[in-house]
């Protein structure tokens, strides 16, 4: 009987296991698969290169962040549509500002955030207090910031940032580690500790797990929601400048489904979209299981209008499997 228990345990133990850090499991298979592939289709290893895998943590960097800011969301119940269009909009406002009418890069870089935290602010206040659901509110403001950006580049690119903010997105470190890599690792080191070790972090999980038992604990449920909005708005801001950064130029497509991206490595990364569950460093492995993904793809020719459909592919499945693995354990 108790050996039974104990094998059960064990057995829940491991899933669990396994479940929280799918992404990172997911990964290293990646790496075995794409390395055999790489080697037998050219004869030589161009997939397991520090060179690719510069290019793959480059490219999963700005996601992450802003996909830190939507895993967080998650775990309180909500999530937000308009985080892709948010970087879209205060990275062309600071493009603008910086380019077309030369101001200091410290003025414009707090104007964007002053707008990322205006458009969090409308989306926190229909969801927290006014009680819209997150997915018209934040659908509605999506429209909204590529509507503006539109009409604020006339969607015409602007080329050509300042030098003062080149190092965020093309610094490296030590001429090897690239800067936007370590900021992606410094932010996700912060939130995993202050969601795992605080009580902040405590009461995030206790609203996304139950929002009335969290109201009558004494949490301020409405102002826990209204701040995770402000806060992926601070991250969807800081991608931007750091994307835009690395692009050396902005456009109305960037940013372009960030929101989706950021949903689908937080769900493969562990944070379930009932709520309360999971770790937020698992997203940053699951944005990069996502570009390695990708980036492999890429590698053996598969056209990127097909990498579309499997993108699609790997939303539905990450939400099947999620949805499936809290309907078995309630």
């Amino acid at each position: 009987m108790n050996a039974n228990k104990a094998t059960t345990l064990n057995t829940k133990s491991v899933g669990a296991l396994l479940k929280d850090w799918m992404s990172l499991v997911g990964i290293a298979i990646l790496i075995v698969v794409f390395s055999i592939i790489s080697y037998a289709k050219f004869g030589a290893q161009y997939f397991l290169t520090w060179s690719n895998w510069k290019n793959i943590l480059l490219q999963s960097s700005t996601v992450a962040i802003v996909a830190l800011g939507q895993s967080i969301m998650l775990l309180t119940g909500n999530f937000d549509l308009s985080l892709g269009r948010m970087v879209c909009l205060t990275s062309c406002v600071g493009a603008t500002l910086m380019v077309n009418h030369s101001m200091a890069p410290g003025l414009a870089i707090l104007i964007m955030f002053a707008i990322g935290l205006a458009v969090g602010a409308v989306n926190g206040l229909m969801v927290a207090y006014v009680g819209v659901p997150a997915m018209i509110a934040t659908l509605g403001t999506q429209y909204i910031c590529y509507g503006l950006a539109k009409l604020i580049t006339q969607a015409v690119p602007i080329p050509n940032m300042p030098e003062g903010i080149m190092f965020l997105g093309r610094g490296y470190l030590f001429k090897t580690i690239p800067f936007c890599v370590i900021l992606m690792l410094a932010v996700y080191i912060i939130a995993q500790f202050v969601t795992s070790k605080t009580r902040v972090g405590r009461n995030l999980y206790a609203v996304g797990g139950s929002r009335e038992a969290a109201f009558f604990s004494g949490i301020n449920v409405k102002g826990y929601q209204f701040g995770t909005f402000l806060l992926g708005s601070v991250l969807a801001t800081f991608g931007g400048l750091v994307l835009m950064s690395r692009l050396n130029s902005v456009a109305v497509t960037n940013g372009q489904n960030y929101e989706f991206d950021a949903v689908i490595g937080s769900i493969i990364g562990g944070v379930s979209l009932a709520g309360g569950k999971g770790r937020v460093i698992g997203t940053m492995f699951g944005c990069i299981f996502l570009n390695t993904l990708f980036n492999g793809f890429s590698q053996m020719g598969v056209d990127p209008f097909v990498q579309d459909v499997l993108k699609g592919i790997v939303l539905v499945l990450a939400v099947t499997l999620d949805v499936a693995s809290n309907k078995k354990k309630s």
